[in-house]
């Protein structure tokens, strides 16, 4: 009798046992369960900052848990990175990467984080095209004009970039160094400074975001010589890329934006976000009145296709850091 009790009751504790551990999964799996944080690693207002809180609005009512934004700028994007990459890989703490991501490594020493295997890639999410900008009063009037002035010219031209290691940086420092020009980098302190010096013919050029541009390009203050892109740019049609103006066979600088989350992300949760951003940025309406007129393309991919892309990027910026004889800041 005793040794039936015991059993008997061995089984009840088994069972219960076994219940706590299934609805422990269940509450695990039960993806999303609580409130998720999409982190910016650059100050608000950017199309970075802009593209995070669409993708958090939208997100909130497609997954039914609120979807916050946090900024946390500084160290070339370093500070935000690192703060997602020490997060449990769970799905609920989001990075939103710009395309620094995959060369900071070449400007920051002992960078504390691998932008590759501490992250799984979710998607592509947008283009900012960079464009070629000069003031109206440089005599250029097409981007092979402005490469053989820079060649005569004995001081060089002037560019503004937003500092070492920034995409305008890297940019005019490509096409350089493939068109034998004479160009002078001018580093402001972020891209805020960049286009009233421009405006004000204080520097020669830039290669930058398109959005801080066009209404400077629509007032006739400043001219659209050529895209850095490799293909041209549905917001500047008629605008050549520098590949075909200059020419520079195998010029052609994307500059992305991106969604990852930290490593470990479960594949089924890194798949539904996959499917959740990808909706909201082909929705037309998002297109049109959202994006567009910020001067923002979205575009999509797997997370798969997403990986090939970060991975032939790092490639192509260690060629061009290598080619351009950049060298890291002491």
């Amino acid at each position: 009798m005793r040794q039936r009790f015991l059993h008997c009751t061995l089984r009840a504790a088994l069972g219960f046992a076994c219940a706590i551990a299934a609805a422990a999964a269940s509450a695990q799996g039960a993806w999303p369960n609580r409130p998720l944080k999409i982190v910016v690693p650059v100050t608000q207002g950017g199309s970075n900052d802009i593209l995070a809180r669409l993708l958090a609005d939208r997100l909130t009512g497609a997954l039914g848990q609120p979807v916050v934004v946090e900024n946390r700028p500084g160290g070339g994007g370093v500070i935000g990175s690192e703060f997602v990459a020490r997060q449990p890989g769970d799905g609920y703490t989001l990075l939103v990467v710009p395309n620094n991501h995959v060369y900071n490594q070449h400007f920051i020493a002992k960078l504390p984080y691998d932008p590759i295997r501490d992250f799984e890639p979710i998607t592509l999410a947008a283009v900012v095209p960079f464009v070629l900008a000069v003031p109206a009063s440089l005599p250029a009037q097409n981007a092979r004009e402005m490469v053989d002035l820079g060649k005569k010219t004995a001081k060089g031209l002037s560019y503004g970039s937003a500092g070492l290691g920034q995409p305008h940086h890297l940019a005019a420092e490509w096409l350089k160094s493939m068109t034998g020009a004479n160009f002078v980098h001018v580093p402001y302190k972020g891209a805020a400074g960049i286009v009233p010096a421009l405006v004000a013919h204080e520097i020669d050029f830039t290669i930058g975001a398109i959005n801080s541009l066009l209404p400077h390009f629509r007032s006739g203050k400043l001219r659209a010589l050529a895209v850095a892109s490799p293909k041209r740019t549905a917001l500047l049609p008629d605008v050549p890329t520098l590949a075909e103006a200059v020419p520079v066979p195998g010029y052609g600088m994307d500059v992305w934006v991106g969604l990852v989350a930290g490593a470990g992300t479960p594949r089924e949760v890194i798949q539904r976000l996959n499917t959740e951003v990808n909706r909201i940025l082909n929705d037309p309406q998002v297109v049109k009145e959202r994006l567009l007129p910020l001067g923002i393309e979205p575009i999509t991919s797997t997370p798969e296709r997403f990986a090939e892309v970060m991975k032939a990027d790092m490639a192509l910026y260690t060629k061009i850091v290598q080619d351009a004889g950049i060298k890291r800041e002491q």
